[in-house]
């Protein structure tokens, strides 16, 4: 054999070799799981299907809208803003728009961004009181101005100059489950000593009929797990183009002027027309802190699944903690993405969704139905906090 045959033979094994490897680590991997310990699982490769709408689990009754508009050719920003619009719109979804929970003085402060794919657009918006639908919001400024970012008082103000009509977005229910908090958390908002119900706080609030004590009820599991509500939206069309928004009421009871991922271009929602879309639901403040779309993005553009990406930020969250579970159960976080080929994924840190009773899901509509899809955990267990 010659020397250049014997060095070309050396190389192929090497190379068969360094293969077999690599099939080998991805065989050992548990398919679409992670470890208990936190350790990412390589998922399977499965075929992706377009036109596709995804979100997180709260917009499930709204991805149809946002489907008709794709199979009708309309432009995929259109679709995922009109699909949040529905959940925007329903008081009694208090995590977005109307009936939102409110800051800490009992303001509803919403926060929503937008990007467009094809166009290399985004907009945003932030800590925008009195004005329902802040993802068309979002979606105006980047429409109408050379800007991306809006916030607080400026954002209303332009909002009221392109027509959207100001309103209180506080509702009955949500005004009750914040007087509730106020009188959990304050002294001087309960009854005084002198009155007969001092020690029942929250009868003065809410009424003995079948309605409110359920409503009391979820009072008490949200002032003790204040939630961080959300809906992510994604689509990709049967061209391939890709848009996303990402709208909230933010963080319930925070201080005023609070600012979560949802407004924040490459945290909480992120777009590259070549690749996919990230989003995210959960602590915003978590997300900021990896950049969390962006990294996922990153990840897809290396050819990792959605599925793993999400999981990959979601290691980087952990690692900002030592994997120390002690601390990461005092909150949430779930990650949302989608390819250029329609394939879709989702990762939560813990296998529960806030309701530590219920498996955290998220939405997806594939042309069919809509319907909910388990996420991959990071931590294959449910979070307790103390």
């Amino acid at each position: 054999m010659s020397m250049w045959s014997r060095r070309k033979f050396f190389l192929t094994s090497l190379a068969g070799s360094a293969a077999a490897g690599v099939t080998n680590l991805f065989a050992r991997a548990t398919p679409g799981a992670a470890a208990s310990n936190g350790a990412r699982a390589v998922t399977p490769a499965v075929q992706g299907k377009r036109p596709l709408i995804i979100s997180s689990a709260n917009g499930v009754n709204a991805l149809g809208r946002g489907m008709d508009i794709l199979k009708k050719g309309g432009d995929t920003l259109d679709a995922v803003v009109a699909a949040v619009t529905i959940v925007e719109d329903d008081p009694n979804d208090d995590s977005v728009g109307y009936g939102g929970l409110p800051n800490e003085q009992g303001e509803v402060e919403l926060d929503a961004s937008v990007m467009h794919g094809p166009t290399h657009r985004a907009g945003s918006v932030a800590s925008v009181r009195r004005i329902k639908n802040v993802s068309r919001l979002a979606k105006t400024v980047m429409e109408r101005t050379n800007h991306v970012m809006i916030v607080g008082d400026g954002a209303r103000r332009f909002a009221v100059d392109e027509g959207f009509e100001e309103m209180n977005l506080l509702t009955e229910h949500s005004r009750k489950i914040w007087l509730a908090w106020k009188a959990s958390t304050s002294f001087n908002w309960r009854p005084g000593i002198d009155s007969p119900e001092w020690k029942e706080k929250m009868s003065t609030i809410f009424s003995d009929t079948p309605a409110d004590q359920a409503l009391m009820a979820y009072a008490q599991r949200v002032i003790a797990d204040p939630p961080t509500g959300t809906i992510p939206c994604m689509a990709v069309n049967e061209k391939g183009d890709i848009s996303a928004t990402t709208t909230t009421s933010g963080l319930a009871w925070k201080i005023p002027g609070r600012v979560g991922d949802s407004p924040i271009i490459g945290a909480g929602c992120c777009v590259d027309n070549e690749v996919g879309a990230a989003g995210s639901t959960g602590k915003g403040e978590e997300n900021i802190k990896i950049s969390g779309g962006h990294t996922i993005i990153e990840m897809m553009r290396k050819g990792m699944s959605p599925t793993d990406a999400c999981l990959e930020a979601m290691a980087r969250i952990a690692r900002n903690y030592n994997n120390d579970k002690k601390k990461l159960a005092t909150f949430h976080i779930f990650f949302y993405a989608l390819n250029k080929d329609g394939v879709h994924g989702a990762a939560s840190l813990w296998q529960n969704a806030y309701d530590k009773g219920r498996r955290a899901t998220y939405a997806v509509h594939d042309g069919t139905e809509a319907h909910l899809v388990d996420c991959v955990p990071y931590f294959n267990e449910t979070a307790v906090s103390d």
